[in-house]
């Protein structure tokens, strides 16, 4: 077995989203631009997703959400103000919703946080995922101008292993994202392609 394939072994390896919803990198997206820089990664987040269920490698799906009156959310950074500005991003609503593409499927679980940019804060994903056996994560979604860096480094200082395939992640503009995931990412995590994974958990 390659040093990746012991890394992302099934047995102790979780997949892991990212804000892949409609209001994120779909239809109703409130980040145009991240949109389109995610329009790349999307397929290749479908193939990861239906890769990791063949392998048996749990999938967790990380959304954001707001009530409606957006009680409990965070509003101290600029980051939050076009979802406050437009009311996306509700529970329950389709801007909300995880994107057509990767499901969910009746195996998946769904994690939806009210607050916070990381995943991995007061969302009780880190019990999740200890609860699944997890050693090591993958991340992939958006974005790594923000959520992706986040649970990084909250997950490598809970002492997860993480893993970035980095043709599945997107952040705004293309070309800073590529020097986030090149000069500070790969400082954290093993960063590799989509296929990498892929054959991996093809056997």
């Amino acid at each position: 077995m390659t040093e990746l394939g012991r890394l992302v072994d099934p047995a102790h390896t979780v997949l892991i989203t990212q804000e892949c919803q409609n209001g994120s990198m779909g239809s109703d997206a409130l980040w145009p631009a991240l949109a389109d820089a995610a329009s790349s990664a999307i397929p290749n987040i479908s193939k990861l997703v239906h890769a990791a269920r063949s392998a048996k490698v749990p999938i967790v799906h990380c959304l954001v959400a707001k009530r409606p009156d957006f009680l409990g959310s965070n509003a101290n950074a600029p980051l939050f103000a076009p979802a406050r500005r437009s009311g996306g991003l509700q529970l329950g609503s389709h801007a909300a919703a995880l994107i057509d593409e990767i499901g969910p499927d009746p195996t998946d679980i769904i994690i939806t946080r009210t607050h916070s940019v990381s995943p991995l804060a007061g969302t009780g994903l880190d019990a999740t995922l200890r609860n699944l056996g997890a050693r090591t994560i993958v991340v992939a979604g958006v974005s790594v101008n923000v959520a992706i860096p986040s649970a990084t480094m909250d997950a490598v200082n809970a002492g997860y292993r993480v893993v970035i395939p980095r043709d599945a992640v997107a952040g705004v503009p293309p070309d800073y994202a590529d020097s986030v995931l090149t000069h500070t990412l790969s400082l954290l995590a093993s960063v590799v392609s989509t296929q990498d994974l892929l054959e991996v958990w093809k056997g």
